[in-house]
Parts: C-alpha cells; structure tokens; sequence
C-alpha cells in the first residue's frame, strides 16, 4: 500500500517544509504554506507502473567529455506559421518542453489547435478542459482537421503518457496543466504539488522520448503564470501570449529563451477563423480618419522590439 505523508507547500515559489511556516524561507512571501498529502509509492507498485521510461531499469548513467559531444545534428521541427518559428528560432527543438501562458480567452487553445491540424507532423493533443465534440466543433471553425492530429480528453499523466507512448506521436500539446493530475499525488488539480509532480513527468518524458511538448498555464490576476514558480524553472521556454480585449492583435514574446530567440515577439491577428500572422498590427489598431472626424491624439502604449 502506498505511504501517504503530509507537508507543507508555499503557494507563491513551491518550496516544501514538514511543518507550517508563516514566512515562506524562499520567497519571503507571509501565509503562504498550506497541506497537502503526497504518496510515495511502494517498490512494488513502482514495478507495475503503467509507463515507464526507456531509460529505467538497465540504464546506467555515464559522464560524457564536452568535446566528445556532437553538435548540429538536430533538426528543429518547423511549424506553418512563421511568426512563431521565428520567435523560437527556427523552430521546435525536439525533446524540449515549452510553456505558454496568458488571459482567458486570448486564443492560447486555438493558435495550438491550429498548429496541430495544420503542422506536417502526427500531433496528440490532450484536453483536460473540453470533451471531443467541442474540439471538433472548434477544429472544424478553424477549417477542419487532419487525420495526423490525434485527441485526448484525460487528466491522468499516467493515462496520458500510456497513450503517448503506444501512438508515438511527434508533438504533444496539454491543454491545461493546472487540469492534469498524478495519482502519486493526494491534493486537487492545480494545488502547487500536482503542478510540480506533472511538470516533472512531463519534462522526463520529453527528455527521454525527444518529443516535445506544449504546455497551456493559466495565469493569475498579476499577470504571472499560476503555480509554483518552479514550473518555469522545469521548462526550456516559456511564452507569453498577451493582447487587448478591445482589439484583435495579440503578441507571443517568450519570456524565458532557453531554445527561443531572444528580444523578439510574434504578431497575431486572432478571428473566429482562426489566428493568422499580422504583419502590421498598428492598421487594425488605427481607425480611419473620415472628413467630418476631429483630430485625435496618439501614443504609444505598448513597447517591443522590432519584428522585422
């Protein structure tokens, strides 16, 4: 039977203590530590895991000299829409783990729906959010869906990586991570252990397989990503999909460059056909100036870098 313990996490930065703290020692942030029960599995329940890693078992590590590394011979996965390949230099780096985050409703779930109907690669996209007929529904608006683009609706990352594994599918998106959740772990989904436990398995699942993943966060009222910060620690790149509610241009700028290249951002266009790439986001902001309109003032709001 599985050995259940009891600590205590802090909500802000998911550093673990095994009694309750009212200032946070890493953080410094005050009340932030609640309880959650974690369980250890036993070394035969270990044994019967669903998945298990190529790497488990026989594996033996080994240190490699620098040198003796070779280099050059990954092949970035190149996607249909330009915009983003620029943003993550040329590509998706096979076996890395990318996060993306922003408001409710800014398109996040769509711009990677899309991507996996229209990327030349067979792609599982797991939903913990919408059942099957509403991805379809959605798919469909977006103009249809490829049979290389494979749907999931599950919560369970060792349902989830079963399944991945017997399709050997070449991109995985997770839509969300805050709905994800690990039975190795006794707390709700999106508490600060579930999203630390699932990022984890995720990231060693990536490394070991080499496929990559995409990974829908939610963000808080601040504006930051909601979890642990540890979860942009786990990660190679982390993007930031913003925009405002009063026009339909949105930018991607990565805020962690790992594998992303960096001082540059991705202008898109979002529409209930789908999201497009805008390659002068300032003619949908301004209105046209009509001969009975009055001279109005203009300032820049919003700072970046040019895209060009």
């Amino acid at each position: 039977m599985s050995k259940v313990k009891s600590i205590f996490a802090c909500t802000n930065c998911g550093a673990t203590s095994p009694k309750w703290v009212g200032k946070c020692p890493a953080c410094g942030k005050w009340n932030t530590f609640v309880e959650e029960l974690v369980t250890k599995p036993t070394a035969q329940e270990e044994k019967q895991r669903s998945w298990k890693g190529p790497q488990s078992g026989s594996h033996q590590a080994r240190a490699v000299p620098l040198n003796d590394v070779q280099t050059g011979n990954t092949q970035r996965i190149t996607t249909p829409d330009k915009e983003l390949n620029r943003v993550m230099g040329g590509g998706i780096v096979p076996g890395s783990i990318i996060l993306m985050g922003g408001q409710p409703g800014i398109g996040k779930s769509t711009l990677l729906l899309q991507l996996a109907l229209q990327i030349n690669a067979i792609t599982l996209y797991v939903s913990g959010e919408e059942s099957e007929e509403q991805i379809k529904m959605r798919a469909d608006r977006l103009g249809g869906s490829r049979s290389n683009c494979l749907v999931l609706t599950e919560t369970n990352t060792d349902k989830i990586l079963t399944v991945a594994q017997q399709t050997g599918p070449q991109l995985i998106v997770i839509d969300s991570i805050q709905t994800l959740s690990s039975p190795h772990i006794e707390s709700t989904p999106g508490s600060v252990s579930q999203v630390r436990e699932c990022a984890g398995e995720m990231q060693r699942f990536a490394k070991e397989t080499n496929i990559p993943i995409f990974l829908i966060g939610h963000i808080t009222k601040e504006g930051s990503i909601a979890g642990p910060k540890l979860l942009e620690h786990i990660v190679d790149t982390v993007l930031q999909f913003e925009g405002d509610q009063h026009y339909s241009i949105a930018s991607c700028a990565p805020s962690k460059t790992a594998l992303a290249q960096p001082m540059k951002w991705a202008s898109t266009r979002c529409s209930r056909a789908g999201c497009a790439r805008c390659l002068t986001p300032a003619s949908y902001c301004c209105r046209k100036k009509t001969k009975t309109s009055a001279a109005a003032p203009w300032r820049p709001l919003w700072k970046a870098c040019d895209p060009c």
